[in-house]
């Protein structure tokens, strides 16, 4: 390895670190912002009862993160069968992309200002905590995304993080809805 080339290595684990560090800085503004806000129990975006449209669109969600996955694994190659992927696979995954993030938005609103962070219950500090990470997570995959010389792992690792928090996050709230409010048990 040459010295340019050690070089070049150092820069991109200073650009991860700064990754890393936005990440963190969204998820903890997110979470002093739901710490500090005062609760209104009545606000409904829906004008009814919040948990149904809250646990759809989670639903929508979750569904669009399995689809994203799917066209990640086909853009880098690692489906069996599947082949090069074709032009439109790349476009599709980043218009899924946004389309997670376009319905997870009014969800999160809803939950800031309806409930904010809390930390009563196992769930419920799961919940809020995976909430305020997902969108650190998502705001450091944004960056990864236009960002050059990082390593091959980086985006993979990042991306499968939003699904892995996303998949948390439903768990935690749209699976204990269509329960009947509990969570199942495995």
């Amino acid at each position: 390895m040459t010295a340019s080339g050690a070089r070049g290595h150092g820069s991109a684990g200073w650009r991860l670190t700064g990754i890393g560090l936005l990440a963190l800085g969204v998820a903890a503004a997110l979470y002093l912002a739901g710490r500090l806000h005062q609760p209104d129990y009545t606000f409904s975006m829906s004008g009814g009862d919040p948990f149904p449209p809250k646990s759809l669109l989670a639903t929508i969600a979750l569904a669009l993160a399995g689809v994203q996955v799917l066209l990640a694994a086909w853009i880098y190659r690692k489906l069996p069968l599947a082949g090069d992927p074709p032009r439109p696979v790349p476009i599709a995954h980043r218009v899924t992309g946004f389309a997670v993030f376009a319905v997870t938005v009014p969800v999160a609103v809803h939950c800031l200002i309806a409930y904010g962070v809390q930390l009563t219950s196992a769930r419920v500090a799961i919940h809020s905590i995976a909430g305020c990470f997902f969108y650190g997570a998502f705001a450091a995959k944004v960056v990864l995304v236009h960002s050059r010389r990082l390593p091959g792992w980086a985006l993979p690792v990042a991306g499968g993080t939003l699904a892995i928090v996303l998949g948390v996050l439903w768990y935690t709230s749209a699976l204990w809805y269509y329960d009947g409010y509990q969570l199942p048990a495995f």
